[in-house]
C-alpha cells in the first residue's frame, strides 16, 4: 500500500493492528452489596366489599448498599392479584405507587434524605386473559450521599377506585443500615 498517497488508509490499518493486538485495560467499577429486608402484606380491595375474594398479596424487597459516602437504593416487588375482575378492568386503582427513600439512621425519627415515587396502576391493573393480575417490578436505583447508618425504606401508596379514601398508605420493612 502507498502510504503518501493514502495516507487515512495507512493510519486506519494502523489502528486495527493496533487494537486487536492490545488488551482493553479498562473495567467495570465493581458493583456495590447491596443488604436487603423483605416483608409482604395481604391488602383488602377498599373499594370492593362483595363477596368474591378481593385481596392483593404484595411483597416488596427493600435493598441498599454503599460505595464510599453513597448510598445506593432500590425496591423491588411481587403482586398476587384476585382473578375476579373483569380482564380489561382499568379502574381498580385511581392510583398507585411505590415511594423508595434513602434515611438516615439517627437517634429519634430518621430524615429522609432522598425519595422517589414510582407509578404502578397501569402494572398492577394488568390482567392475563385469565384475569391473572400476578406481577414484577423493580425500580430504578436512587442515590444519595449519606453518613455511616443510612438505609433504604418503601411506602406503599394505593387509592382504590370509588373507596372515598384517597391514598392509603402500606409501609414495609426498611433494609439494614449500609
Amino acid at each position: 500500500m502507498n502510504t503518501t498517497r493514502y495516507p487515512l488508509l495507512a493510519a486506519a490499518a494502523a489502528l486495527a493492528v493496533l487494537s486487536a493486538t492490545t488488551p482493553a485495560t479498562a473495567t467495570p467499577a465493581a458493583a456495590p452489596g447491596y443488604r436487603c429486608s423483605t416483608s409482604t402484606q395481604t391488602i383488602d380491595d377498599a373499594g370492593y366489599s362483595g363477596p368474591a375474594p378481593d385481596n392483593w398479596d404484595i411483597t416488596i424487597q427493600t435493598c441498599a448498599a454503599r460505595s464510599g459516602s453513597t448510598v445506593y437504593a432500590y425496591a423491588e416487588l411481587t403482586w398476587d392479584g384476585p382473578h375476579f375482575y373483569s380482564t380489561t378492568d382499568a379502574t381498580i386503582f385511581d392510583g398507585a405507587k411505590v415511594r423508595l427513600q434513602v434515611m438516615a439512621s439517627r437517634e429519634g425519627t430518621d430524615p429522609v434524605v432522598e425519595e422517589r415515587d414510582f407509578q404502578l396502576k397501569d402494572r398492577l391493573e394488568k390482567a392475563t386473559s385469565s384475569g391473572d393480575r400476578d406481577g414484577h417490578y423493580r425500580t430504578p436505583t436512587i442515590s444519595h450521599r449519606a453518613g455511616s447508618g443510612a438505609y433504604a425504606d418503601a411506602v406503599l401508596y394505593l387509592d382504590w377506585h370509588k373507596d372515598g379514601h384517597g391514598y392509603q398508605n402500606h409501609d414495609y420493612k426498611g433494609s439494614p443500615t449500609v
